[in-house]
């Protein structure tokens, strides 16, 4: 990936990991344009910084993702990089019967949203020069927390379809997957805070040094993710799980 020059797009740009990697991918000298519900949060993501934009999209709402793409190729031509970003996270009982109003919005969320984004922008991207797409998605794609069963779940679609993607884009489209560890961030109540979960400066600076290899990885895979990444490969699966739901 060319990691200046670009026009890039970042959904969930209002906070976390999404707002500090359009800070990040600006300075090194490329257009971002950060886009998520609410204006405000937006706005102070790009506040002093030049060639920063903000546009609201809802994520849920297809139609507002089709409008959301005429547009923002209408007003920035030369947009290049898309970063699907946006997601949430959900707790979930599922020992009884329950409503299953949070697992409907996490699939919408965080699986339909990107595919939906994606597919609104790929005639346009197959056309630009050094043409990304990077889906970001989670460790938990790879060893599921229990508490949260449906976020895994669409975190291991999103890493799946990413490899599709990825295929099928061959030649036009590089495809990236950044699979953040548990990181400090607002993703759940009290996370930014929370112990041992990494800070969130700590985890930029390292998947900044990533994006910046030559050639970009296919995962951006930062050291603290790798044991869940990588536990069936290396025969750890069970243990991990195990270790996973006990923290």
């Amino acid at each position: 990936m060319k990691t200046s020059g670009n026009t890039i797009l970042i959904t969930g740009g209002g906070s976390g990991i999404g707002r500090e990697l359009a800070l990040r991918f600006n300075a090194l000298g490329n257009t971002v344009i950060v886009a998520g519900r609410r204006m405000e949060t937006l706005e102070e993501t790009i506040a002093g910084q030049q060639n920063m934009h903000a546009m609201v999209i809802d994520v849920e709402d297809s139609e507002d993702i089709a409008a959301f793409a005429k547009r923002v190729v209408a007003e920035h031509p030369n947009l290049n990089v898309l970063i699907n970003n946006a997601g949430i996270m959900r707790r979930e009982d599922l020992t009884s019967t329950h409503d299953l109003i949070d697992a409907e919005q996490t699939v919408v969320t965080n699986l339909l949203g990107p595919i939906r984004l994606t597919n609104a922008l790929t005639d346009h991207l197959v056309s630009q020069p050094d043409a990304t797409i990077v889906n970001v998605s989670s460790g938990l794609a790879f060893v599921p927390l229990s508490g949260t069963p449906t976020y895994n779940a669409t975190k291991a679609a999103i890493h799946s379809y990413t490899i599709s993607l990825r295929e099928q884009l061959k030649g036009k489209v590089e495809l990236i997957e950044l699979a953040p560890p548990a990181v400090q961030t607002e993703l759940t109540p009290g996370q930014s805070t929370r112990e041992g979960y990494m800070p969130l400066d700590d985890f930029i600076d390292e998947v900044m040094t990533l994006f910046q290899q030559n050639p970009t990885p296919k995962e951006i895979l930062v050291e603290n993710v790798n044991f869940l990444r990588w536990a069936e490969r290396d025969g750890h699966f069970d243990e991990v799980v195990e270790m996973l739901n006990k923290m």
